[in-house]
């Protein structure tokens, strides 16, 4: 009877609620960037739009008894055809847009949708701008920020009492982007840059069957000279030298940052908090592991069917509300519930601490502390925040 009575009311749920319609999609802006100098981290190719797919498909299940009805739409575009790409998406309905895309082209295509009915969400750019001075109304971001990703990485080097740093930082502008927020990072925590050195890139081969060579013999050099440091912490987004700065050191010091031990937003082999449930069914979807850009993407548009299935509408004014409110959780498969800051458009989430092969550990830091949650201790917080929303 218990049996009768549970699938009659599976059965009546989708008449219930609302017949809701989420239509979104994923749009990429193409722009040319040299090859990683590992082999083993060339793209796949269909990075986010993966992710973005499982989410979908974890959305039909949830919404499948409530009524509500997803939609996946997904382009790509080179930047001079950026806006001309999302005029398509929101012609074809889409009203919940990935962006995968640089700072610049994340503002343009912003600010051509400003006064529409469409919300950008953030998976790629990692630029503290873009949560201040250049924040806008009508994105939200998924992907942590350099800031965050720095604070991760400090408090897990302050924990180890590893408090004196030697930075060494690309002369890209990424680079010296980086630089910034590990500095920043440092004063917030305690820790001290004894020595600073750039490593310019000056062109020619990256990838050359000689080039273990010449690295072996220049970067013990250029290290010659530091001052007595626990860590080197590497500033290199633009992958030109970091990876080969472990082992290769003067002296015996382990590296962090973008080489050795990484803060990153999700980790191939993070199985903690039912992570392996996750993993597995994207492997099976996608025949690859799970990068940072489809996690993102997939926490991006299960964010928007959580808010969604709490508001039983597809209404966008209505979803971004609850969505801002302290009212929103997300249960993402890192130990604490996510949910956006309201004063810069951000998700609060952990940064997990990994190295190739495992995860060393999950910031934010047990003892670092803070008024509303401790999410709150990685990142930009409310009272330093430049966004003028």
């Amino acid at each position: 009877m218990l049996r009768t009575v549970l699938t009659a009311a599976i059965a009546l749920a989708p008449m219930a609620a609302s017949a809701a319609e989420v239509v979104s999609a994923v749009l990429r802006i193409e722009r040319e960037r040299p090859a990683p100098i590992s082999r083993l981290e060339l793209p796949a190719g269909d990075e986010g739009f993966m992710g973005a797919l499982l989410a979908t498909r974890d959305n039909e299940t949830t919404g499948g008894f409530l009524g509500h009805t997803y939609v996946l739409h997904k382009a790509a575009a080179l930047p001079e055809d950026a806006t001309a790409a999302l005029d398509d998406l929101i012609e074809q309905g889409a009203r919940f847009i990935v962006t995968l895309a640089e700072a610049d082209d994340l503002l343009a295509l912003a600010d051509h949708a400003a006064g529409r009915d469409v919300l950008l969400l953030n998976v790629s750019a990692p630029d503290d701008r873009l949560r201040g001075v250049d924040c806008r109304a009508n994105v939200l971001h998924a992907t942590p920020s350099r800031r965050m990703l720095a604070d991760g990485l400090a408090q897990y080097l302050l924990w180890k009492r590893w408090d004196r740093w030697a930075l060494v930082h690309g002369s890209h502008p990424r680079d010296r982007e980086k630089a910034e927020a590990l500095r920043a990072a440092a004063r917030r925590f305690g820790a001290r840059i004894v020595s600073e050195l750039a490593f310019e890139d000056t062109g020619g081969a990256r990838r050359s069957d000689t080039g273990h060579v010449l690295v072996q013999r220049q970067i013990p050099g250029l290290m010659q000279g530091l001052r007595e440091h626990d860590v080197v912490v590497v500033a290199d987004e633009s992958q030109v030298f970091g990876v080969h700065m472990p082992y290769r050191g003067w002296t015996a010091r382990p590296v962090a940052g973008d080489a050795g031990l990484r803060a990153t937003a999700w980790h191939p082999a993070h199985e903690g908090f039912g992570a392996t449930q996750l993993q597995r069914r994207f492997e099976a979807l996608a025949g690859r592991r799970m990068t940072d850009l489809d996690y993102e993407a997939w926490v991006a548009l299960r964010a928007v069917s959580e808010a969604v299935t709490r508001t039983d509408t597809a209404d966008l004014a209505t979803v971004l509300a609850h969505l801002l409110s302290d009212d929103f959780e997300l249960a993402a498969f890192k130990g604490m519930p996510l949910s956006f800051r309201p004063w810069s458009r951000q998700l609060r989430q952990a940064v997990i601490l990994g190295d190739g092969f495992t995860v060393v550990s999950i910031s934010p830091q047990e003892e670092f502390l803070h008024q509303r949650t401790r999410l709150d201790t990685l990142g930009v917080d409310e009272a330093e925040s430049a966004c003028p929303l």
